[in-house]
């Protein structure tokens, strides 16, 4: 698989009206095999599981070359590959573009970015740094005005304004589930827009109603994964045979020997 029908694939996932793309988010090999078995032809990543699997913090700038070692491992799949890249890991974007050229040469086709509340014209900045030096890389460009702080509209609005100016090919503003404000973002943005899922919020298809592009899951199948292993083993202590869906053991060994196959036919292609 060449790396320009892969973008732009990945690209043209996110403008199909009325059916936007639902982003499944992995923490490991396992479950990006996994979702890929179900047909998700795109997959994320998510730093909050990154940075949980390793005992680290999330959003503080500490996983770096853990990400970059799960994208070595997923990069090569056939499916598309977006990382969750906090914000770059560096307020240098020279560092972020560093990051942003390892990524792509992996086979990742997009990356998140995040402002994390901060000043707009630096985290514009490594935007444009990075779509300068690779042009091809997906850039979904996050605001956390919604996330982290009060939900601003026109605080967002600007931000997201600024983003896409400075080359985002797509934004994200995780946390914001009010129809009205996600039908302005919408009409006001040219690019587009993604959300991330919340039970509590609107379901795909009214998200898909209201013009959104992309649905991310975000760290929903990490923290689910977490609660059915409490639930399991809470179960098993009370004497309880263990509900939910359990894959075989010889089913998580197909996982394996699919990457294995994968990696072959890459190599000899």
């Amino acid at each position: 698989m060449t790396a320009e029908p892969a973008v732009t694939s990945f690209a043209a996932l996110h403008h199909r009206p009325g059916e936007p793309l639902l982003l499944p988010n992995a923490w490991d090999h396992a479950s990006a095999a996994a979702l890929a078995a179900r047909g998700f032809s795109a997959i994320g990543t998510t730093s909050l599981a990154v940075a949980a699997a390793v005992g680290l913090p999330d959003g503080e700038a500490a996983t770096r070359e853990h990400t970059l070692r799960l994208a070595l491992t997923l990069g090569s799949e056939p499916y598309l590959l977006s990382v969750d890249a906090e914000d770059g890991f560096s307020d240098d974007p020279g560092e972020v573009v560093e990051l942003a050229r390892q990524l792509w040469a992996v086979g990742v086709v997009g990356i998140n970015l995040e402002d994390g509340l901060g000043a707009t014209e630096p985290h514009a900045a490594k935007i444009a740094a990075v779509k300068n030096a690779v042009p091809g890389l997906f850039v979904n460009a996050r605001t956390d005005t919604y996330w982290l702080g009060d939900g601003d509209e026109a605080d967002t609005l600007r931000r997201l304004a600024a983003y896409r100016q400075a080359g985002a090919d797509g934004v994200f503003v995780p946390g914001l589930t009010d129809p009205g404000r996600i039908e302005t973002l919408v009409r006001h943005i040219d690019a587009p827009l993604n959300l991330l899922y919340s039970p509590a919020g609107p379901t795909v298809p009214q998200l898909a109603g209201l013009g959104v592009r992309r649905v991310s899951l975000g760290s929903l199948l990490y923290r689910r994964a977490l609660g059915a292993a409490l639930d399991a083993v809470a179960d098993i202590a009370a004497g309880r045979a263990p509900g939910g869906t359990t894959p075989s053991y010889d089913e998580v060994r197909a996982l394996e020997r699919s990457v294995s196959a994968s990696r072959s036919a890459n190599s000899s292609a």
